[in-house]
């Protein structure tokens, strides 16, 4: 009996989730159990999870799970990475799938991770098999199949049964049988009418770029916009992953149903995906993506001083400044109403005067309004020195700072055979040889551009540097 088929390479995840009973929209995960199977072998991983709120007494009498248990546990975000690489690539195999996936697929969102697996309910599973039993559920499954109980309803425990039953379907049935089932259920992607089955055959599973267009165009612009532009580490599998059969949204499934043709362009890897994922938004603006446009109006706080030395608050736009070579800007706003909600909110929260960050004009008396509520501790008449108020602004605005350039010119980030060539944290361009690099670094720099910055902030801390 082999209950690790070779029809399912990327091996199996027997997963099983405890939750307080709320909705998948709010954390509300308890515990996590993974049954990992594969040609190495069998590996378990279980963990509890803080949830965001109490757990009901009737879910503490099932599970066994208390408030004081998951008192000192890790929040999922703080998990996610780990949970993810136990799942990824694997067939994700739940009892009443939808909602272990569900739960756990709306986590990671909340985390900044997309996973989607390929999914296999065991109920559906044991419902298609044994078509003359009326009841599926797991306590009906252990009861007919002779499972051995060992910690039930707990996730690790239930995770197991799981792994149990899919053995004893390995024994009863011919592999050749449950493979053609498992097949079934698992669904394949449906590609759309349109798109020639040949392109979805010659997409590498390398990371890059891929574009999808309603008519016929291409990334160099000619031809129809982009309906779509994303990026992957694995671009086949992500292609294809947008044409499941269960389309996790409206707009995905029209997206679906326009696509005619597909572009892509491969990377050295996932930071030269993200940058020209983002270059390409910017450039084509095609209508399906929400992220990544540009912004003209994006601006930031200078910390100044006057004439005399007192400090004061100014706002500047990205157009106006070598953003990356000051050492005097804060935070990153993309309209001047963003700009001051955000400082307003700074002022509350540090009782900062309010008239002396230019947020309201100066009191007609000694006193400012914020003053009278006690919410300003002085600074607009001399309760509190004027040094004093701007060292509490510049500890207010510290978590606001942007990074500041610390190279005297451009740098290289190598990755794989790549050079991503950046100056200023704008990013030139992507060099292969040294005729590109010379012709990247003989141009002109790029505009400011946010969502290039912040790639480019965490690439410096991950890919060797060199000096340009």
């Amino acid at each position: 009996m082999n209950a690790f088929p070779r029809y399912l390479p990327g091996g199996l995840a027997f997963v099983d989730i405890e939750t307080t009973g709320g909705p998948a929209q709010r954390e509300s995960i308890t515990e996590i159990g993974i049954v990992q199977v594969d040609e190495d072998g069998v590996r378990e991983w279980s963990t509890l999870v803080r949830p965001e709120s109490r757990i009901p007494e009737y879910i503490q009498r099932l599970t066994g799970i208390d408030d004081d248990m998951v008192a000192d546990a890790p929040r999922f975000r703080d998990i996610a990475d780990a949970v993810f690489d136990r799942l990824d690539g694997r067939l994700f195999i739940a009892h009443n799938a939808r909602f272990d996936h569900g739960h756990l697929r709306a986590a990671f969102r909340r985390a900044g991770l997309d996973i989607r697996p390929q999914v296999l309910c065991t109920v559906k599973l044991s419902r298609r098999l044994f078509p003359d039993h009326r009841r599926h559920s797991l306590d009906h499954l252990i009861e007919r199949h002779g499972l051995v109980v060992a910690d039930r309803h707990r996730a690790l425990g239930d995770a197991h049964l799981l792994w149990q039953f899919w053995q004893k379907l390995h024994e009863r049935f011919p592999p050749g049988h449950l493979a053609a089932v498992v097949r079934e259920l698992i669904g394949h992607p449906s590609l759309p009418p349109h798109l020639d089955p040949e392109q979805i055959a010659d997409l590498p599973d390398t990371p890059g770029v891929y574009l999808f267009y309603g008519e016929r165009g291409n990334a160099d612009g000619g031809g129809e916009l982009p309906l779509y532009i994303g990026k992957s580490t694995r671009l086949r599998s992500r292609v294809l992953s947008h044409f499941a059969a269960d389309h996790q949204s409206d707009r995905e499934l029209s997206l679906s149903q326009q696509v005619r043709h597909i572009d892509w362009i491969e990377t050295t890897g996932e930071i030269g995906a993200l940058l020209k994922e983002a270059e390409l938004v910017k450039r084509l603006q095609p209508t399906h993506n929400r992220q990544l446009r540009r912004n003209r109006e994006l601006c930031t706080w200078r910390l100044a001083t006057d004439i005399v030395g007192d400090w004061r608050l100014e706002l500047v736009h990205a157009a106006d400044l070598d953003f990356g070579r000051r050492d005097d800007l804060y935070g990153f706003f993309r309209t001047r109403r963003e700009a001051t909600n955000r400082l307003r909110a700074l002022a509350r929260d540090h009782a900062l005067c309010p008239p002396l960050l230019g947020l309201e004009k100066p009191p007609q008396g000694a006193r400012c309004f914020d003053f009278q509520l006690k919410r300003c501790r002085g600074a607009c008449h001399g309760g509190e020195s004027p040094q004093a108020h701007a060292l509490r602004l510049i500890e207010a605005l510290h978590a606001m700072k942007v990074e500041h350039w610390t190279w005297p010119g451009p740098i290289g980030l190598r990755e794989g055979e790549a050079i991503h060539v950046v100056d200023g944290w704008r990013w030139l361009g992507t060099a292969t040889d040294e005729g590109t690099l010379a012709d990247i670094l003989g141009a002109g720099r790029p505009a400011f551009d946010l969502d290039i910055y912040k790639i480019l902030v965490k690439a410096v801390k991950r890919l060797p540097i060199l000096r340009l």
